[in-house]
């Protein structure tokens, strides 16, 4: 189902506020909850069309594409700026932000302690309460923020909210993106842009792909992101930018591997929080860091999950499969998400490998994400390419092998 622009319209003064999506741990473009379902990111015409043309077999390893809405920068009765989606046609009411929100308990908190309504710095304020740079919190490898960052969470009425996890990457990019909206527009237009908006007399705004949440159905979702392929720059890429690029793929795993860490999150059970790692954290790693990164997101701090093996496993030679049939396809700078529960099942029957069965298949999930600079050689006449994505191929089957070797070692 793919949301037209004339479905944008919706009821005068309704509009859909937007989360920052908690659970993001990698990308630039901040991806934002639209419902407990459903996400959002700034559309890009490339990527839109891979989910518009995207083959039946790839189906199952992407994320549901929702279609697209008009997004608006709009200010609060607080005077914070945030972003505001005009409800889907079928949405016959306003969607209600929970109180109990982790998300917007966070962002309205954060915001609340930023000194400018028109330059809002929430980030670099949650840094000094924590007596860190905001470089230190957000690009630091290894941060346990949740046992930190609790006491300055509150929920939407002021009561003191339970402690509980977040990723700071996703907060991030938030902070960015409107960092970056504001520095389109001058304090006086933007002023007026935003009357206009409180108005709904116009619809200025920018659009969003809307996607799956592909961990809406998880407890505590781990999360390991994974860019892959040997070269991440695309064919529309710049000679600087292609520099750049190659430049990270050579000084990373991307060139040996054909994958490198984008950023992970994984639940520890004996902190009840998440330990987060970043993308300068993966850009650093050798091939052994590489393996013992694996390795440290199988594990929940007390023990290796090693049921999860067999099933993320079978999973990604499913993948595989399916990849090897794509002719022409080429994947560049696209992600793979691999997802498990960090709550694991309080019983299940014991496998061969020590681990459990049953339900564990429905616990774990590997998806494609990230298409901006994915491209298929009938889209474009000038860049053919024949055969399925040999770099893409090459990082898969090395990611399986170590995955392999992870499990045969215990």
């Amino acid at each position: 189902m793919v949301v037209r622009h004339s479905s944008d319209q919706g009821k005068p003064g309704v509009g859909v506020p937007l989360e920052p999506f908690l659970h993001q741990v990698g990308g630039h473009l901040s991806v934002l909850q639209y419902d407990a379902h459903t996400v959002c990111k700034p559309l890009v015409s490339q990527e839109q069309k891979f989910y518009e043309s995207l083959p039946l077999a790839m189906r199952c390893f992407t994320p549901q594409y929702k279609g697209t809405i008009t997004v608006h920068l709009r200010r609060d009765s607080r005077g914070h700026l945030g972003l505001v989606a005009n409800p889907l046609k079928e949405n016959l009411e306003p969607f209600q932000v929970s109180s109990e929100s982790r998300a917007v308990a966070l962002w309205q908190t954060l915001q609340q302690t930023a000194s400018s309504e028109s330059s809002p710095r929430p980030l670099a304020r949650l840094a000094r309460s924590l007596k860190e740079s905001a470089a230190e919190v957000l690009l630091r490898s290894d941060c346990h923020l949740s046992t930190q960052a609790s006491p300055l969470v509150e929920s939407a009425d002021g009561n003191r909210a339970a402690r509980t996890g977040f990723n700071p990457w996703g907060l991030h990019c938030h902070q960015a993106h409107l960092t970056r909206l504001c520095s389109q527009y001058p304090e006086d237009k933007r002023h007026r842009i935003l009357t206009t908006l409180e108005r709904c007399t116009q619809p200025l705004g920018q659009r969003f792909l809307l996607l799956e949440n592909v961990v809406s159905q998880y407890k505590q979702p781990c999360i390991l992101d994974l860019k892959m392929g040997t070269r991440q720059h695309g064919d529309d890429a710049s000679e600087e930018k292609k520099a750049r690029h190659m430049k990270k793929c050579e000084q990373s795993t991307s060139a040996c591997l054909g994958v490198r860490i984008c950023g992970m999150q994984v639940y520890q059970t004996d902190k009840k929080s998440f330990l987060c790692k970043d993308k300068y954290y993966g850009r650093k790693l050798s091939v052994e860091g590489f393996r013992q990164a694996l390795f440290q997101f199988l594990h929940d701090g007390i023990r290796l999950r090693v049921e999860l093996l067999e099933p993320i496993l079978r999973r990604l030679q499913a993948l595989l499969a399916v990849i090897r049939g794509q002719s022409s396809y080429r994947f560049y700078s696209s992600s793979l998400l691999i997802i498990y529960d960090g709550e694991p099942p309080q019983t299940a029957p014991r496998t061969s490998q020590g681990g459990t069965s049953g339900d564990i298949d429905d616990k774990v999930d590997v998806r494609m994400i990230d298409f901006a600079h994915t491209t298929k050689g009938s889209w474009d006449e000038h860049t053919a390419y024949e055969g399925p994505d040999p770099g893409y191929i090459f990082g898969l089957e090395n990611l399986i092998g170590i995955l392999r070797d992870i499990q045969e070692g215990e």
